[in-house]
């Protein structure tokens, strides 16, 4: 798969997208953006670190583009480990995703409330080792292999769903989303799947679903 053609594709789209909006003003020729950003951090899974073995911090900033639109990146850094079926592998790293939201739904008052939904692009540099992969052994027996720590890197496309309010009169927002994600591409060391991507999740499977609860903070 030609990935800087995936990528190409994706940002050409959210180009035209964001290009197609007109100002709320009709006699305005230009949009009348004015520089505004939110900044989050998921506390959800910073928070459950604690008592599992993946640990996970991010962190995003959007910006609003026009009433509807909104720009995003998140990046964050990820450690896991994966026990199951034979195999222990562990990865670490870290991630970074881009693109934008719709606000389907928002208020009329305050244009940063409401629901939403968007696509992103994302990609991740990690380490990984595994200590134990399962094999067939002389004579059918089972038996495993170890392989040494590598560099490795993947990519993929996640859509997202969620809705942001804001507490009470402040600054402050509450911002949940579930990432549906799809599994681009991975280099693989010894023509394994990877069993943990950093910010795509633990599976061997090209699907995955992920969760996010933010606080944020709009400037």
């Amino acid at each position: 798969m030609n990935l800087r053609l995936t990528f190409s594709c994706f940002f050409s789209f959210l180009f035209c997208l964001l290009a197609a909006q007109k100002p709320v003003d009709s006699l305005k020729s230009k949009w009348d953006y004015k520089p505004n950003f939110m900044v989050g951090i998921d506390v959800l899974n910073a928070g459950m670190a604690a008592f599992s073995d993946r640990k996970v911090f991010q962190a995003f900033v959007s910006s609003r583009v026009s009433r509807h639109i909104h720009a995003v990146a998140d990046a964050g850094f990820e450690k896991n480990v994966y026990e199951k079926n034979g195999y222990d592998a562990q990865a670490s790293g870290a991630f970074i995703k881009l693109g934008g939201f719709y606000m389907l739904a928002d208020d009329r008052e305050n244009p940063l409330n409401g629901f939403y939904a968007g696509a992103k692009a994302a990609a991740s540099v990690y380490t990984q080792e595994y200590e134990k992969v399962p094999v067939r052994g002389f004579g059918g027996s089972d038996t495993s292999a170890s392989f040494p720590e590598s560099s490795q890197r993947s990519y993929w496309l996640e859509a997202v769903i969620g809705g942001r309010v804001q507490l009470f009169e402040s600054s402050f927002y509450i911002d949940v989303n579930l990432q549906p994600k799809y599994l681009l591409y991975a280099t693989k060391q010894e023509d394994i799947e990877p069993m943990i991507v950093p910010g795509f999740g633990r599976s061997s499977a090209k699907f995955n679903m992920g969760f996010s609860w933010n606080i944020a903070y709009y400037f």
